[in-house]
C-alpha cells in the first residue's frame, strides 16, 4: 500500500503524540485547514508545506512522495527556528523579517 501525503502527516504527527490542534497553532494554520491535509481533501500551499515540513523535522520531498532521504532533516536547526519565530509574528514583522533577509543574502 503507498502512502498518501495526508498519511504521511498523519503518521509524522502521531509518531510525536501531537494533537492536529498543536500542529495546526504550530504552522499559523486552523486545526479544521490541517486535518483536511491528513484526509487529503486539500494540499497544502508551498509555503505551508515548508512550515511543515521544518515542524516535522523532514523535507518537502519526504512529505509530498515519501522519499525515504527525507526522514533525516535536512534543515539546520537555526532555519527550523527561524521559520518557527517568523510563523509567531504578525504580518507587517514578518515582512520585513523576510525582506531583511532577502537584502542580506543579496548582497552576498
Amino acid at each position: 500500500m503507498t502512502l498518501t501525503m495526508g498519511d504521511r502527516l498523519k503518521e509524522l504527527r502521531q509518531q510525536r503524540s501531537l494533537s492536529q490542534e498543536i500542529v495546526a497553532q504550530s504552522i499559523g494554520i486552523t486545526r479544521s485547514a490541517y486535518s483536511h491535509y491528513e484526509i487529503n481533501n486539500r494540499q497544502p500551499v508551498y509555503e505551508t508545506l515548508i512550515k511543515l515540513a521544518a515542524f516535522f523535522e523532514v523535507t518537502t520531498d519526504y512529505i509530498i512522495d515519501g522519499d525515504s532521504r527525507g526522514t533525516e532533516s535536512q534543515f539546520a536547526a537555526d532555519t527550523i527556528e527561524i521559520i518557527r519565530l517568523l510563523n509567531t509574528m504578525d504580518e507587517n514583522k514578518r515582512k520585513e523579517s523576510i525582506d531583511k533577509m532577502l537584502d542580506a543574502i543579496r548582497e552576498s
